[in-house]
């Protein structure tokens, strides 16, 4: 049993028993997402979501958040996926049946709050939360109606996860369209009977940032959406919802987000998305914005006017959404700005755009959130003594590698505005951009996030994913932490891996695709593959690039099979996110290490390095294989242009215009007939493969001829026709050039294809000589005694003879056969060193002679 199956055995085996324990010992994706409520087994009390043709219809209140009407089509759409029916959306009035589905908020939900009012539903302990949720089966609620399964929330986004929750339980995960995960159908499904609340998050604003999106992103989003408008920002609404998030900083290179497409903004709002803008576009405009509709310098002492009236028109414009304000000033282009800008310049600067804010809203500036992101050199204004008012949230950062820069003093006194931190696993900069493929350890993510929890930055928590794809699994981290850190330990992080992957990928392929998951970012977590190269890891010392190489290539093979057994419905999100990213790594350490092997060997005009130097040119062509292969074949070209972004040759912190192939060098060697060559001896032996005589003498009707691939190493080489016999007076046979460092009596050994004695039990015989000396006569194959099995077993008939080499320097070997049917594969000659293997010494160099 190979060790996939046996670890896959001994998963299978494991979990049967941790299902008993699972009430006990509940998942990550269980704690946090519900999954407890739901049975495939109808119990006492249990409430049915479907079975046979009955499905339960959802009864929504038409005056509930229309974000909440929007996302109870996603559910019905669920439900679908899940039951393969289609269940009925109810907006006025209860449905005569006597089961239904009754989501919505408190106090926006006629039918919950005659619920509460009459006693059958107690939210006290949800009542006025922040986005708290609640899941229960109430009998009789209402009269004609058995049981109502209520998907009660605090709050528009309280009601918002209740009811994506429930689909995440049911088996529909938030990467279903972003990933291309199956839905697995079910028979029947059932929500037990009880009180599943989920408590309010840790961490109050949680999300992501879509930045670097050039091409991967962008070029995706212009041929699948025609742009960044309201339809593709809907997938990644529903992305950032599914998995608890509430938080969104839109893709900024170019892009202005509110302006691109109007109904950007009233979307976001409507499903409770927080909008806000990058760290350095304040007031809710984005740069592009600046670039389209501004007028002279972006220096606020030369041209405050113009920039008051710019951020006051976005002010205008975003008053009446729920978002969270940007204010302070960076340079232009997400740059410093110049060199001596003076803290109270921009200390006036908050001042002023905080003016726009109460002038704009008619409201106290600090009754709308605000933040002020101390990113790179803003940082050094702040630690120079700079300060904005205390309920502006101050949005601490790490140094774009995800190491936290800056974290509050646990014995100052508290900020109203709270903190927040803004981490990356993507990013384009020194020293080196890190853009392609996921390279980011959970293990440091959660290290530096609780690190930073630990010290009170709980108001926001947004991740820079860069092109989104294919950085899933960081992003399902990060949100999941982000809504309950306490529950993420050191020794329960890997388990994380392996539910999120079971979520993907099946309980009998989870546990598989986890440890791959692990292992390639940890390996990718010790250098980027931008940063990667034939300099990287040694070559001589611990032999640790060959290691580090194997490492990989073992992995990708581990990918592999996995592939090849999963089934078929699950082979294009396997590949997105576990596949891919480790067979395309694998590849780029193939190649530099080729290209070490390269530059070592040709430093000593050594001719390998040809061999290695043929070896890069075939990785570096791979590469855009890989390439195509993501852009156009996963999912039927899904996902084109995902893969654009380039990540070999680079020479600075920026990516090069186009994929450059490693330096490599090439020895040229001179034309040197095999007639010429002959093989060294070296560390007490010599090596010969058969195909590779120094002569090969026939007659008019035998020739010899090679037959490729025949046999254990090399080919194999024998006489034609085979059933031609050699005459008395015929000398056929192959003579190999030896260069014998050595003297002494010395073992040849003969290594053939096991033909047997099909002469009549006569056998095959063949004659041995050195520089034209007497002759030994072997038969190979005559009477034997016991050696069947061992033929069989092997692949080879080996013999054995002794010579006698009297002085050092070049000798001739003659095979001579005196029978057809022997095929000669291999020569081995023990001048003192050779080793015992299955296989026979690698072939001995030659050289000229």
């Amino acid at each position: 049993m190979n060790s996939f199956y046996r670890r896959s055995l001994i998963r299978t085996i494991l979990f049967l028993v941790l299902l008993q324990l699972a009430v006990v010992y509940p998942s990550f994706v269980s704690a946090q997402y519900d999954n407890n409520c739901i049975t495939s087994f109808k119990n006492e009390g249990s409430f049915t979501l479907f079975e046979s043709d009955q499905l339960a219809p959802l009864v929504i209140d038409k005056n509930d958040f229309p974000g909440v009407n929007a996302v109870a089509g996603w559910f019905i759409n669920d439900l679908e996926l899940v039951s393969g029916q289609t269940a009925n959306l109810v907006q006025m009035g209860l449905p005569q049946t006597k089961q239904v589905v009754l989501a919505g908020s408190i106090g926006k939900n006629k039918w919950i709050d005659q619920l509460v009012a009459e006693g059958k539903l107690d939210v006290s302990d949800i009542s006025g939360q922040l986005e708290r949720s609640l899941t229960q089966v109430v009998e009789n609620p209402f009269p004609g109606v058995e049981k109502a399964l209520i998907l009660a929330g605090s709050d528009k986004r309280g009601t918002i996860y209740a009811m994506l929750n429930l689909s995440r339980a049911m088996g529909v995960s938030p990467w279903y369209w972003w990933a291309d995960v199956p839905v697995k159908k079910h028979e029947a499904l059932y929500v037990k009977a009880g009180r599943f609340v989920t408590e309010s998050p840790k961490v109050k604003y949680r999300g992501i940032f879509l930045n670097d999106e050039e091409p991967a992103l962008g070029g995706w989003v212009r041929e699948k959406f025609g742009g960044f408008n309201h339809q593709f920002y809907e997938k990644v609404f529903e992305l950032i919802l599914r998995q608890r998030g509430n938080f969104l900083w839109p893709a900024m290179w170019g892009k202005a987000f509110f302006d691109d497409d109007p109904a950007n903004g009233p979307l976001a709002d409507k499903l409770g998305i927080v909008m806000s803008t990058s760290h350095h576009e304040p007031l809710g405009r984005a740069q592009a914005e600046w670039h389209k509709y501004g007028s002279g310098p972006w220096d606020y002492n030369k041209n405050e006017k113009v920039l008051k009236d710019f951020w006051k028109k976005g002010m205008e414009r975003n008053k009446d959404y729920e978002t969270i304000v940007t204010v302070g000033m960076r340079g232009d282009g997400d740059e410093a700005m110049e060199e001596g800008t003076n803290i109270s310049l921009l200390e006036r600067i908050v001042i002023d755009q905080r003016k726009i804010i109460k002038d704009v809203t008619g409201k106290q500036a600090e009754k709308t959130p605000q933040v002020w992101a101390l990113y790179k050199e803003v940082q050094d204004y702040y630690d120079a003594g700079m300060r904005v008012p205390d309920d502006v949230t101050l949005l601490l950062c790490d140094d774009n590698w995800g190491d936290v820069r800056k974290l509050p003093n646990i014995n100052a006194p508290a900020h109203k505005g709270g903190y927040g931190m803004y981490y990356h696993v993507d990013y384009v900069g020194g020293p080196r951009s890190y853009r392609w493929i996921n390279v980011s350890q959970i293990q440091r993510i959660w290290e530096q996030m609780n690190l930073t929890y630990r010290h009170g930055v709980d108001r926001i928590w947004v991740l820079n994913v860069g092109d989104l794809k294919p950085m899933e699994y960081p992003i399902s981290f990060f949100l999941d932490m982000a809504w309950d850190p306490d529950a993420f330990k050191p020794d329960n992080l890997y388990k994380h891996t392996v539910d999120w992957c079971t979520e993907q990928f099946g309980e009998v392929y989870g546990a598989d695709a986890a440890r791959i998951i692990n292992l390639y970012t940890k390996y990718n977590h010790r250098v980027t593959p931008e940063l990667l190269d034939s300099e990287t890891f040694s070559l001589d010392n611990y032999n640790e690039f060959e290691r580090m190489r194997n490492d990989y290539r073992d992995l990708t093979l581990d990918a592999l099979r996995i592939y090849n057994f999963i089934p078929n419905e699950y082979k294009d999100a396997f590949d997105q996110l576990v596949l891919f990213p480790t067979n395309a790594s694998s590849n780029l350490y193939e190649m530099y290490y080729a290209q070490a092997k390269n530059h070592q060997l040709a430093e000593n005009n050594d001719p390998e390095a040809n061999y290695w130097a043929e070896i890069v040119k075939e990785c570096f062509d791979r590469d855009s294989v890989f390439t195509d292969h993501y852009n156009k074949q996963i999912a039927g070209g899904k996902w084109s242009h995902q893969m654009d972004q380039i990540r070999i040759g680079y020479k600075t912190w920026a990516e090069p215009r186009q994929l450059i192939m490693p330096r490599v060098t090439r020895i040229e060697l001179p034309e040197i007939p095999g007639s010429e060559m002959a093989f060294q001896e070296a560390d007490g032996y010599v090596s010969i493969e058969a195909l590779n005589y120094q002569k090969a003498k026939g007659n008019g009707e035998i020739k010899w001829k090679i037959i490729p691939d025949l046999g254990k190493t090399a080919s194999g080489i024998t006489t034609f026709p085979q059933n031609k016999y050699p005459g008395e007076d015929d000398s056929l046979y192959l003579e190999y050039k030896i260069n014998f460092e050595s003297t002494g009596t010395f073992e040849v050994h003969m290594l053939f294809s096991p033909t047997l004695n099909f002469n009549a039990n006569k056998g095959l015989r063949y004659a041995v000589s050195l520089d034209s000396g007497e002759e030994q006569v072997v038969n190979i194959n005559g009477m034997y005694r016991g050696e069947l099995g061992k033929w069989q077993a092997d692949r080879i008939i080996k013999t054995n003879t002794k010579h006698v080499i009297q002085k050092t320097g070049l000798h001739s070997l003659r095979f001579r056969v005196l029978e057809p049917g022997i095929v000669l594969q291999k020569i081995l000659i023990d001048t003192g060193g050779l080793k015992p293997s299955y296989l026979g010494a690698p072939e001995s160099k030659r050289i000229k002679f």
